[in-house]
């Protein structure tokens, strides 16, 4: 059995999109995983199956939640090493740029093309860059930029299906899981 981790999407952001983690944990277990655990309340769950087809796991997820809850929940995937190595590489850029006011990992559904990361690390200002490795996009705000903006660098809006955490959720989940 290998141990995978699924980051929710658009879940718990109002009175309309609730799916509280105890629900997550039923839900996955229900669906055939085992040894199904959340952390926090933002759409994080660990769990091991004996599937190995990245996209057949979100597919039997996306659907089971859809069914529970009633609306869409986007999935994305990733090993139990997959993570980690994200992880890493987030420790690495949050050393290497000092001074940062936030460091989001958006963490994707499909690998980005060549254009599209171009266009992605080519929105760099001097609110921050973008940083693509990978399934995972880190957005590095420096000082001054628009607390609470939703994408100021005007980036995330290339990147596809996908999700964020920041740098801190993306540690302590490695720490945990990983």
């Amino acid at each position: 059995m290998a141990t995978y981790l699924a980051f929710l999407r658009a879940i718990n952001l109002g009175a309309k999109r609730v799916f509280p983690k105890e629900d997550i944990r039923r839900v996955v277990q229900e669906a055939g995983f085992a040894d199904a655990a959340t952390y926090i309340n933002t759409g994080n769950v660990r769990f091991t199956t004996a599937m190995r087809s990245r996209a057949r796991i979100e597919d039997r997820l996306e659907r089971v939640f859809a069914a529970d809850r009633g609306f869409d929940v986007p999935a994305i995937v990733f090993s139990r090493d997959e993570f980690a190595a994200i992880a890493d590489v987030t420790r690495e850029l949050s050393a290497s740029h000092p001074g940062l006011a936030r460091h989001y990992v958006y963490l994707l559904k499909q690998e980005l093309t060549a254009e599209a990361i171009a266009a992605i690390e080519g929105a760099a200002s001097d609110l921050g860059e973008m940083v693509v490795r990978g399934r995972a996009a880190h957005a590095l705000l420096r000082p001054g930029y628009q607390e609470g903006a939703v994408d100021p660098l005007g980036a995330a809006k290339l990147l596809g299906v996908g999700t964020n955490r920041n740098a801190n959720v993306v540690a302590a989940i490695a720490e945990r899981w990983c």
